[in-house]
């Protein structure tokens, strides 16, 4: 059988990208923190999160010092994997690099996920025009030294989950931090969310969207009491699909460790994106978060012909200007 020219060509031609499952808003939020303007929501998503969550959450409190909603799914499936697509190609992540000394060595880690933060914690808040920040008390424009870094908003399409979020949980949040990972090898250890700066018993609402993948938790070692030693409870296997929701709460983050391993499998070339939203109480927690979460990498953003993120420049793309979402037009000044 003969093949004719033009089917040889499609056969080894690399196919192009599948159309994006949404369409882009006109409308975007810009700020000088920002490395280029983010798309607002899509309308029909902000109109399918009115729908939200799409199950009611299962309690889980039944094992020592764990208070945790689980929403299967809180996001509803019709919409999940679109804003799995806009998240991924519209917001910037970082990769962030520290160094670390091994054998008297230093040695350069590239940390094993993408991510991105905004927020600024509870002493202060931005203005009404979201340009500048200021005293939540005085509101009065706080001292330059105040922050090492420049606190940025949280664009309208990650508010309106936000909000969204609060009015359904009865929590309130001023951070959003999102990971993207890569595929299977991309991972967290186990850790737990319990710094001071958070409170001592913080909330936190985690979602879950694109690849499958296995949340853990496991409680942390329990000192013996008077020499009796107490069995540590059963670790938990929570397999988060797209749009999934986990509120940690109580005194689960000071007692319960969490991570997302690596893994193999159909999954495991697969993206996925994780949303926290959470409540800084001092100024510590927006240089902490900016630091491990933005650090002093590179910007990068999805490229959607070579399927991966890669190094964004400010002369890659022009920078839009705000369309009436609060946020006023600044410089291009990389995070």
């Amino acid at each position: 059988m003969s093949l004719k020219r033009g089917a040889i060509d499609s056969f080894f031609k690399r196919p192009e990208p599948k159309k994006p499952r949404y369409e882009a808003s006109l409308h975007k939020s810009s700020h000088a923190s920002y490395p280029f303007a983010i798309p607002h929501l899509p309308a029909p998503f902000t109109e399918q999160l009115g729908f939200a969550p799409a199950e009611e959450g299962k309690l889980m409190n039944d094992q020592l010092d764990l208070d945790l909603v689980y929403y299967q799914p809180y996001v509803p499936s019709g919409i999940a994997p679109g804003l799995f697509e806009f998240l991924r190609q519209e917001l910037p992540f970082y990769r962030v690099q520290y160094n670390i000394t091994r054998g008297g060595a230093q040695t350069q880690i590239n940390t094993p996920r993408f991510t991105t933060v905004f927020g600024v914690d509870d002493t202060s808040r931005f203005a009404a025009d979201g340009s500048i920040v200021v005293d939540a008390k005085t509101g009065k424009l706080v001292e330059k030294s105040r922050y090492k870094c420049a606190p940025r908003p949280i664009p309208q399409c990650l508010e309106e989950l936000k909000k969204v979020t609060e009015g359904t949980t009865g929590e309130t949040f001023n951070f959003c931090l999102v990971n993207y990972y890569a595929d299977g090898k991309d991972s967290i250890s186990y850790h737990s969310d319990d710094e001071r700066f958070l409170g001592p018993n913080p909330a936190i609402a985690s979602f879950s969207l694109g690849a499958k993948r296995d949340f853990l938790m496991k409680h942390k070692p329990i000192p013996p009491k008077a020499g009796v030693v107490v069995a540590e409870p059963k670790g938990i296997k929570l397999p988060l699909g797209s749009g999934d929701m986990v509120l940690m709460r109580g005194k689960t983050q000071a007692n319960w460790l969490h991570s997302i391993p690596k893994r193999a499998g159909p999954e495991a070339g697969k993206g996925r994106i994780n949303i926290t939203f959470r409540k800084a109480m001092i100024r510590g927690g927006t240089e902490n978060y900016y630091q491990y979460n933005v650090g002093t990498g590179g910007v990068h953003k999805w490229d959607a012909k070579a399927e991966k993120m890669v190094p964004w420049t400010a002369t890659a793309e022009p920078q839009a200007s705000a369309n009436g979402d609060g946020n006023s037009a600044g410089p291009n000044n990389g995070a």
